[in-house]
């Protein structure tokens, strides 16, 4: 049928023509802090950890996945979403939060056929003064193995400890990008160890050309602290005059030092906007 106007086309517009399908956001929250150590005279570990929810209800029961939830096509975007369910989630608002990628596998769920928009959240937990759910938990990643092929993973949250393993196939040599596949996953729901890598693999990526890693940072630290932020993320050690380069006009020192710490005092630095 043809219509001369786009008003009667709309009136005679049917929308049950076409499949429908249901969208999600899922949220990797991702924190970059130090690990108390015992002897207050060792320098603080850093450690990068995630935010992880049990799930409470099938599919999946008793496993792990990142926060998430269904979006509400009439009443919110997909930020809107992704906002709503990390406060619901964790209690957490007003932190970083950029679109990461949207999986859309076919099977990724087994109720429907659902479209996942993911996001990356990045926070200070040391510094929250938030308390987060009752069902979610910071697992410290313990373990980053990486290969040209593959990807191991150990997840550690003091209690329980799992590994999961993605396979790497490059698919377009000209931008580097790789399909991941899950290869060994017993304790994640869904398709979230590869939400989990991809989201990695994308901050790897901006903290060499944008200034990223301080919505991780407390608004004073010691070049020290930011130095281990970067290796941890960065998952190799980086030699001092190199990261001092690097970090140069992203810096300025202040007049505070940092004591306590079991060595002679730091000069404190902040980023510099």
């Amino acid at each position: 049928m043809e219509y001369k106007t786009e008003e009667e086309f709309l009136k005679n517009y049917d929308p049950n023509q076409f499949d429908r399908l249901s969208m999600t956001t899922d949220i990797l929250l991702i924190s970059v802090s130090s690990k108390k150590q015992d002897n207050y005279r060792k320098t603080s570990k850093k450690m990068m950890s995630i935010l992880l929810a049990k799930r409470d209800d099938y599919p999946y029961r008793n496993m792990w996945c990142l926060p998430g939830g269904f979006l509400n096509p009439k009443s919110e975007t997909l930020e809107e979403c992704a906002k709503r369910v990390l406060k619901k989630e964790t209690n957490l608002s007003n932190i970083y939060l950029e679109q990461l990628y949207t999986f859309d596998d076919i099977n990724r769920d087994p109720r429907m056929r659902v479209v996942s928009t993911s996001y990356i959240a990045l926070v200070d937990k040391n510094r929250l003064d938030q308390k987060i759910s009752e069902n979610v938990s910071w697992f410290d990643i313990i373990l980053y193995v990486e290969d040209e092929n593959s990807v191991h993973i150990t997840l550690d949250n003091g209690k329980i400890n799992f590994s999961i393993e993605i396979k790497k196939r490059l698919k377009e040599k000209t931008t580097d990008r790789y399909q991941f596949v899950a290869e060994k996953n017993d304790h994640l729901a869904f398709d979230h160890s590869i939400v989990i890598l991809s989201g990695i693999e994308r901050l790897k990526n901006k903290i060499n050309y944008t200034d990223i890693v301080f919505n991780m940072m407390p608004e004073y630290f010691t070049l020290g602290d930011l130095q281990q932020v970067y290796e941890v993320i960065l998952n190799k050690k980086l030699l001092d005059p190199a990261f001092r380069r690097i970090i140069a006009n992203k810096v300025e020192k202040t007049e505070k030092v940092q004591t306590g710490e079991g060595h002679r005092p730091s000069a404190l630095f902040r980023y510099k906007k």
